[in-house]
């Protein structure tokens, strides 16, 4: 390890092991920012008079030389980034998430894990839920305001729904398409339970619409394998459950249906293109050719005259 200061400043830079550049602040003994570059240990540093350059030599056979530019440099922007960075690096580090019923001996692990990414999609999945509940409530409002005045107005829409110009379901369900699949499933998890009840709700729905139907049956058996022991024994689900039930087994046999009539007619095709011996791409390299014999014989006409 070694550390240089910059002329005329209380500011040094250090390096090591680490790999890493580091600028300090000796005032203060705070640390303002990291840079990184080499690709094994960094042995020298060194500062030129007027310290706009810092040079590091590295046991990886490479000297860099570093720039100062004009870019301002905010401190709470890297401490935040820092934190981030350590924070992910604390999730992946942690103790691996069991699933109930499954036997990691016999089963194959999860391929995704805990990160930032993963931390983000869930809280957008909570704020979209959130909003989701929050138009519920005004529904349920001005349905029982109509039953006592049916002239009453409509509620004002979420001010999210109202731009996007879609429904409060559709608004969730689009937040979670956007969740990268190998991220769905760890996302799922770190939802809290009351979240997930409104979740199989509108699970339930998105089915009876057959919208994304191959996601949604995804997360409901993810959901259903994880949370089973909760949601079994609450009572408010039943009727969810049962409902989900039936109507994924209707929704997944029409599926089914549909991609076998489509197989049977891709073989139909396969079939009567075997017996009239034509191909669905015929051979265009001999029209090529005659299209670029005619333009060559144009231009040598062109020239000649």
């Amino acid at each position: 390890m070694k550390v240089a200061f910059v002329p005329k400043t209380h500011q040094f830079f250090s390096v090591g092991k680490d790999r890493k550049l580091k600028q300090w602040d000796a005032d203060n003994f705070e640390h303002i920012q990291t840079l990184e570059g080499h690709h094994k240990e960094v042995w020298c540093v060194d500062i030129s008079g007027s310290g706009d350059f810092v040079a590091t030599s590295s046991h990886d056979k490479s000297i860099r030389v570093w720039e100062r530019t004009d870019e301002p440099l905010v401190l709470e922007d890297e401490r935040e980034t820092a934190r981030e960075l350590q924070y992910e690096q604390s999730l992946v580090a942690s103790q691996e998430t069991t699933i109930p019923g499954e036997n990691a001996e016999n089963e194959a692990e999860s391929a995704g894990k805990k990160s930032m990414e993963t931390v983000r999609a869930a809280e957008r999945i909570m704020e979209a839920i959130e909003v989701y509940r929050e138009d519920k409530v005004k529904q349920d409002e001005y349905e029982e305001a109509r039953k006592v005045d049916k002239t009453a107005p409509p509620p004002d829409q979420h001010v999210i729904l109202s731009t996007l110009k879609m429904s409060a379901s559709d608004y969730v369900l689009d937040v979670v398409k956007k969740v990268r699949p190998s991220e769905l499933e760890e996302s799922l998890l770190v939802l809290p339970f009351h979240y997930i009840c409104d979740i199989l709700i509108l699970l339930n729905e998105w089915l009876l619409n057959k919208q994304s139907v191959e996601l949604c049956c995804k997360c409901t058996f993810f959901l259903l394998r994880v949370h089973h022991n909760q949601i079994v024994a609450n009572k408010v689900l039943v009727n969810v459950i049962e409902s989900l039930n039936k109507t994924t087994r209707e929704v997944v046999k029409e599926v089914k249906d549909v991609i076998g009539f489509n197989l049977a007619a891709l073989k139909f095709l396969q079939l009567d293109q075997q017996d009239t011996n034509e191909s669905f791409f015929k051979d265009f390299t001999g029209k090529v050719k005659d299209v670029k014999r005619k333009k060559r014989a144009v231009l040598k006409a062109a020239a000649s005259g």
